[in-house]
């Protein structure tokens, strides 16, 4: 178990060392724990919470028996003065959402904030580009769709950067088959809206807060573009249409449940 403390302090994460002896204390052992959200994404405020997200390891008697474990477990807690929101899934349940095409868990695995970590964790994420599609384009093209639509309602800041966020990150991923979250990284790599940088300048100073006078039609246009974008993007990908990389993810969950780490 290792804790990768420089990428964490340059996302504006605390030390979370002392954190760990807490992480490891819970029901089950954990393959892994990476930091998500907006830590990850690059846009965190000075009152975000840290969200922890992993894979945690039932007991084989849990899974074949009649009483079975939780497939997902949650905690939030404060410590001095931190809100932690620490998420995981059991090994099958997200082995089982890699295969779904579900970008989110991928971000999670492949996050480079990594708290806790296995050689398990290693294993998987040497996994991780099996799994990765032309089709993925479609979650990161609902992912958008939903949080415009929040933007819509509720005109705040944290929803409008999600929306550009995956966009970019979908767009990205269909023309190069490399995960990227990072928002500010994105803005290099990607063609995107000059005014994106000053929008995350200003979630620094507040989790939740308004958007403020922003030209509506101007960002209607500017998404529609993205979404154009990423249909074309999609079209043109070299990413596989299908999933793969079943049998050797079976052979993975079937080894580390044997092994109970």
């Amino acid at each position: 178990m290792t804790i990768q403390a420089d990428p964490l302090s340059a996302a504006g994460v605390p030390d979370l060392t002392p954190l760990l002896p807490e992480l490891l204390a819970g029901p089950d052992p954990l393959l892994f724990t990476t930091i998500s959200g907006a830590h990850l994404y690059g846009f965190p405020s000075h009152d975000s919470d840290i969200d922890l997200r992993g894979v945690h390891l039932l007991p084989l008697r849990e899974v074949i028996g009649l009483r079975e474990g939780e497939a997902t477990q949650s905690r939030m807690w404060d410590r001095d003065g931190l809100d932690l929101d620490l998420v995981t899934h059991d090994v099958l349940k997200f082995v089982r959402m890699m295969l779904r095409r579900n970008g989110y868990v991928l971000e999670q695995l492949l996050s480079p904030l990594v708290v806790q970590t296995t050689d398990a964790h290693a294993e998987l994420v040497a996994l991780a580009p099996g799994v990765l599609t032309s089709e993925h384009a479609h979650h990161y093209r609902g992912f958008a769709n939903t949080q415009w639509r929040l933007y819509e309602k509720n005109g705040e800041l944290k929803p409008l950067l999600y929306t550009f966020r995956v966009l970019l990150t979908g767009i990205h991923l269909m023309r190069t088959g490399e995960l990227q979250a990072h928002l500010p990284t994105l803005l290099t790599l990607v063609d995107a809206p000059a005014y994106l940088p000053d929008l995350i300048a200003r979630k620094a100073d507040a989790e939740h807060g308004p958007a403020g006078a922003l030209d509506a039609d101007r960002l209607r246009t500017d998404v529609e573009a993205l979404h154009a974008a990423l249909s074309q993007a999609q079209a043109g990908s070299g990413l596989p249409g299908r999933v793969g990389g079943y049998d050797a993810l079976h052979d993975f969950v079937v080894r580390v449940r044997e092994a109970g780490v």
